[in-house]
This record gives structure tokens, C-alpha cells and sequence, in this order.
């Protein structure tokens, strides 16, 4: 009893202090910038006091994308925890495997089909782009779960055919590039290497009943995740419906991450990392390793997006960039562990 009080305490000092830091980052992000505004002007701008120029750079252009960060990075991370539970592969991260890849050519496909142009999406686009990300993505996920499976999925043969899907989606993807003018080419290129893209008030409010919709859901699947952890005949026996469940599960993560998709471009080892940290962190019991990585997710690409944004400016680094330099190291030392 006493080990799972302190357990509890740990888990409510993590969130609060995760909770602070987020906060504080979210604050510091909204001063900084090509134009740099003091805090007291952020502050009389948010209570409706602040100059028309405050008004543009804070709510028409900083707040939307600073708050799509926090959804995205709680979307990937959720994701990639997800993915690593279902399939007990420690390596799992929807990058990786290929869906976001495939999430990134259903997009790439809507937008040359039905767009045009990557400047042009129109209203109706905003809110289809996270359908057709979710379909290409549940493609993505249907192809590794159907060519990993022999009696079973054996994690190192999941990650191998990610690898390959990833590819074949990323070859895809480079010859609808091909198609496009030089100035779709340059920008589709960046948006895929992770940024954040159609950072407006209508993508946030398509995006935000979707993620918040997952998250929650996800959270209350987390004695499932702990279940199927100890085995499929295990969770068998103890009345878990084991193939439901793990597609319900993958059905989820798909989602989170094809909608993350849809605004932040293919954001690599978020998935992959978050949920290691939050291991380190709180243990790993789902019910309270997913809520700590949907924070951890959200804190770490808004600080990558804040970096990005700061570091050679006036010029921007895009996230995945950005999260990829800090988690590429992670990821080769968990390859080496692996071992």
C-alpha cells in the first residue's frame, strides 16, 4: 500500500512539474520571435489591451501554431507508446514504421489531386486533410500488420517491415514532388521534414476535438496495454479479447498520429523517445506513463518548435529537424541496447 502511494505522489509531482514547465516554455515562446514582444504587452494583448501589430503576431500567428504544437507532440507521443505496448517492441515509433509516411503521401496526394498548390488549401481542405491523413496512415499500419504477422508479431520483424513501408511510401511521396512547380516541390520537402504547417484557428479547431477525443480514450485503454504486455495467452485467460483490443489500440494510434500528421509534416523519434523518458520517469504502468508522455510530447515539440524558430532566425528550422538532432543519438544508443 505504502509503495503505491508513493508511486501515486511520484506520478502527481511528475505532472505538476511537467504541467510548470509547459507553462513556462509556453510563455517565453510567446515573446520571442523575429518580433520580439515584452511581456507586459503579451499580457494587455491577451486581456484585449494590446496594439493591433501585438493583436496579428500573438493571435493570428504565434498562439495557433504554439497551441497545434502542444497537440502534435501529445499526438505522436501517445502514438508511439501506444505502438511500443501493442507490439512489446521498445523500438516502435510511427515514424519509423512508415505511418507517418503514409499519412504524409495521403496528404501529398489530396493536396496535388484536389489543391493544387500548397498555398492554396482551401477551408474545405483544412478539414479533409486530416481524413485523407488518417486513411493513409490506417493503410500504412494495415500493410506492416499484415507483413509482420507469422503466427504472430515478432518485434524484429515488425520494425524491418516498417523500414520498408517507410520507404515505399517515401519513394511515393518523392514522385508526386516530382510533379509539383518548384515552389510545391521546396515547400512540400519542408513540411514532410516536420513542420508545422497551416498553423491557423481552423486547423486547431479541426484538430483538437480529434486528438483530445484519442487521448483521453487511449489513457482509459491503459490497463489493456498492461495486460497484453504479459502475453497473449495471458490476457487471454484473464477475459481480455486480445485481437479487439489490439486493434482498437492501433486504430488509436493511427489516428493520433495521422492527425498529427495532418498539421506537423512527419515528425520523427518523438514517438520513439517520449515514452522512454516518461519509463524513466514514472515507471511503466500505461495508466500513468501515457498521461506523462502526452505532456512530455507536447513540451518537447514546443521547445523544439521554439528553438526552430529562434536559433538562425529570421530563418526557421523545422521541428522534426529540430527533435531529430536531440533523439537520433537516443535511438541509435536504444539499437545498441537492443543488442
Amino acid at each position: 500500500m505504502n509503495v503505491l502511494k508513493v508511486k501515486q505522489n511520484k506520478f502527481i509531482a511528475t505532472i505538476c512539474i511537467l504541467t510548470l514547465l509547459t507553462v513556462f516554455l509556453f510563455i517565453i515562446s510567446l515573446n520571442l520571435g523575429v518580433i520580439r514582444i515584452g511581456p507586459l504587452d503579451v499580457f494587455k494583448t491577451l486581456v484585449g489591451q494590446g496594439t493591433a501589430r501585438d493583436q496579428l503576431v500573438l493571435v493570428d500567428f504565434r498562439l495557433p501554431r504554439m497551441v497545434l504544437s502542444l497537440l502534435i507532440g501529445a499526438g505522436l507521443a501517445v502514438a508511439g507508446a501506444i505502438l511500443q505496448g501493442v507490439s512489446k517492441n521498445d523500438l516502435a515509433d510511427p515514424g519509423i514504421l512508415g505511418i507517418n509516411t503514409g499519412a504524409g503521401f495521403s496528404v501529398i496526394l489530396f493536396i496535388y489531386f484536389f489543391q493544387g498548390s500548397m498555398n492554396s488549401v482551401s477551408t474545405l481542405g483544412t478539414f479533409l486533410m486530416p481524413l485523407f491523413a488518417f486513411v493513409g496512415a490506417g493503410i500504412a499500419a494495415l500493410l506492416i500488420y499484415v507483413l509482420a504477422w507469422k503466427k504472430g508479431i515478432d518485434p524484429v520483424r515488425l520494425i524491418l517491415v516498417g523500414i520498408g513501408v517507410n520507404s515505399g511510401f517515401g519513394a511515393a511521396i518523392v514522385i508526386f514532388q516530382l510533379k509539383m512547380n518548384p515552389q510545391d516541390f521546396m515547400q512540400a520537402a519542408v513540411w514532410l521534414s516536420g513542420d508545422i504547417w497551416g498553423a491557423n484557428w481552423k486547423m486547431v479547431s479541426v484538430l483538437a476535438p480529434l486528438i483530445l477525443l484519442l487521448l483521453p480514450f487511449a489513457i482509459y485503454k491503459g490497463h489493456i496495454l498492461n495486460l497484453l504486455h504479459l502475453g497473449d495467452q495471458v490476457a487471454t485467460g484473464l477475459g481480455i479479447r486480445v485481437e479487439k483490443e489490439r486493434r482498437q489500440l492501433l486504430l488509436v494510434a493511427v489516428g493520433l498520429a495521422g492527425f498529427s500528421v495532418a498539421a506537423g509534416g512527419g515528425i520523427a523519434f518523438l514517438g520513439l523517445v517520449a515514452p522512454h523518458i516518461a519509463k524513466r520517469l514514472i515507471g511503466p504502468r500505461h495508466q500513468l506513463l501515457l498521461p506523462v508522455t502526452a505532456l512530455l510530447g507536447s513540451f518537447l515539440v514546443l521547445l523544439a518548435d521554439t528553438i526552430g524558430k529562434n536559433l538562425l532566425a529570421p530563418t526557421q528550422i523545422p521541428v522534426g529537424i529540430v527533435v531529430a538532432v536531440f533523439s537520433a543519438p537516443y535511438f541509435i544508443y536504444l539499437l545498441m541496447k537492443a543488442k
